[in-house]
């Protein structure tokens, strides 16, 4: 049983040993021309810098990288939000200012 806690205790920092932080080239080829997988939507991501949101109707709004960040606009607000991003494998993540995490996956 105690095996089993301390597993259970250093579980997060094995997980999160495998993140890879990008920098903004990576993240351009890490998204320019994808299709994420989220809990409940799907985002595409063009090469234009549009980016189709859909979690039950389409929603468009722009993308582009700014120095390390991925960086999203969605009208008719015209305030950019920009995001830090790590991998894993065929999972990312995008990690807020206010510490906000939201994770997707590749369709491919």
């Amino acid at each position: 049983m105690r095996r089993f806690a301390l597993l259970l205790m250093l579980w997060p920092m094995v997980a999160a040993a495998d993140w890879q932080a990008l920098s903004g080239p990576e993240i351009e080829a890490a998204l320019s021309g994808q299709r994420l997988i989220y809990e409940k939507a799907w985002q595409e991501f063009r090469p234009s810098g549009r980016t189709l949101y859909n979690a039950g109707r389409d929603s468009w709004g722009y993308w582009q990288v700014r120095d390390d960040a991925y960086c999203s606009q969605w009208p008719p607000s015209d305030l950019w939000t920009c995001y830090r991003v790590e991998v894993d494998g065929s999972l990312i993540r995008f990690l807020g200012e206010a510490g906000d995490v939201t994770e997707a996956r590749y369709t491919r």
